[in-house]
């Protein structure tokens, strides 16, 4: 198993302002130079995940005190320059809400010679709420999506001569990348999912497949992966395409492990803190999925611990550790609870280490991830890669 380090580098201070956390909370509240201090603060810790062997994971959110990270590829040029060992993702840039992908592809290019080839690239739908940012209409927004990979991807795979792009969302006289990247056709592409049936449509392209925070959800979301990939390309996939998403508090006894784990439980009680308008713009979901939704309830998109019901946004630590969302103890114990959700989930080869996030210090978050790298990842390296039968019972 590989393991990635990812921050959604907060700003923390404002966590206790009143109201939600994105789209209306007022700048006022950000004090530029304690932003400053934060961010490079959060590129020191990315750089000790490269010496200490650790891949590296980067998102975007956008307006928002929860994650100061607005564009993956600026963070992943300065990391490209700064660090030499580890596999640089962005998971994800949100393609849709991208008025120029043409640009989006340069930037990919850009950041993948700086990094001599080590970049991974996450092209995701991106939240609700950031549409209002963007402007750009809920309405036809997979439509969008898919035609900016299209462009994105054969812009970066083109070796001939300059081609124009007449599509239905985007035109280009011209097409021409330099520099281009040094992966070919392009650097590996990963995609999130939270129900089997995305899942399946990134196995039909053999895209590996991330779950976020998805808890018991994940076995079902890996499932559908699995079915997708055999029956397109006639053979089970690696566990290298499945990836999971989580938090992990590690320290030398349970109590400390369990404080850094509360302070980081911020990461979950602010996340939810946004305004009902901006939550499901009218058009960027499914009609299916709405519908699931609306029969689901108010409960519908919180994941489930093992006694079926809902978690809490407030649950305690030990409920976000039985809804699969929160590993924490010593490096037995998280090794232990690590290898028990594998096993669970049918197994994944990438684990998306959430090793800092809320409020945890820097100096915790430090020897989170030198616990981490020493202790627990060389065990996690040796998990079988085929843990239980995987029964492909049907999954929606």
């Amino acid at each position: 198993m590989k393991i990635w380090q990812f921050s959604e580098q907060a700003y923390h201070p404002a966590f206790q302002a009143p109201g939600a956390m994105r789209v209306t909370l007022p700048q006022h509240l950000c004090d530029p130079r304690e932003a400053g201090r934060l961010l490079n603060r959060y590129l020191d810790e990315y750089m000790l995940a490269d010496e200490l062997g650790i891949n590296i994971m980067v998102n975007e959110h956008h307006a928002a005190a929860t994650c100061m990270s607005t564009s993956c590829m600026t963070t992943l040029a300065i990391l490209a320059r700064q660090t030499q060992n580890v596999r640089l993702l962005a998971l994800g840039i949100p393609l849709a809400n991208r008025s120029n992908p043409l640009r989006v592809a340069e930037e990919i290019a850009m950041v993948d010679c700086l990094s001599g080839g080590r970049l991974e690239l996450g092209l995701v739908k991106g939240a609700p709420y950031e549409l209002f940012m963007s402007n750009r209409q809920p309405t036809g927004f997979m439509d969008r999506f898919w035609e900016a990979h299209d462009l994105i991807l054969a812009a970066l795979g083109n070796e001939g001569e300059n081609f124009s792009w007449q599509g239905k969302h985007f035109h280009y006289r011209t097409v021409s990348m330099w520099p281009r990247p040094i992966q070919a056709p392009h650097p590996p592409i990963w995609m999130t999912a939270s129900s089997a049936t995305t899942a399946r449509d990134y196995g039909k392209l053999g895209y590996t497949c991330a779950t976020f925070l998805s808890g018991s959800v994940a076995r079902q979301v890996f499932i559908g992966y699995r079915e997708a990939f055999a029956a397109q390309f006639g053979h089970q996939p690696s566990l290298d395409r499945l990836a999971y998403l989580c938090v992990v508090a590690c320290a030398n006894d349970r109590t400390e492990a369990f404080k850094r784990a509360e302070a980081m439980r911020s990461y979950f009680t602010t996340a939810a803190r946004c305004d009902p308008q901006f939550r499901n713009p009218w058009g960027f979901n499914s009609v299916d999925a709405n519908v699931r939704t609306l029969l689901a309830g108010p409960a519908a998109s919180r994941p489930r611990m093992r006694n079926g019901k809902p978690l809490p946004v407030d649950g305690t630590i030990e409920e976000y550790m039985n809804a699969g969302l929160m590993f924490v103890g010593t490096p037995d114990d998280v090794y232990e609870q690590l290898a028990a959700f594998h096993e669970e989930t049918g197994g994944f080869g990438n684990l998306l280490m959430m090793g800092q996030a809320g409020e945890l210090s820097h100096e915790d978050t430090v020897d989170n991830l030198t616990l981490i790298a020493k202790e627990v990842a060389p065990r996690l390296a040796e998990l079988p890669d085929n843990p239980l039968e995987v029964r492909y019972e049907a999954v929606g």
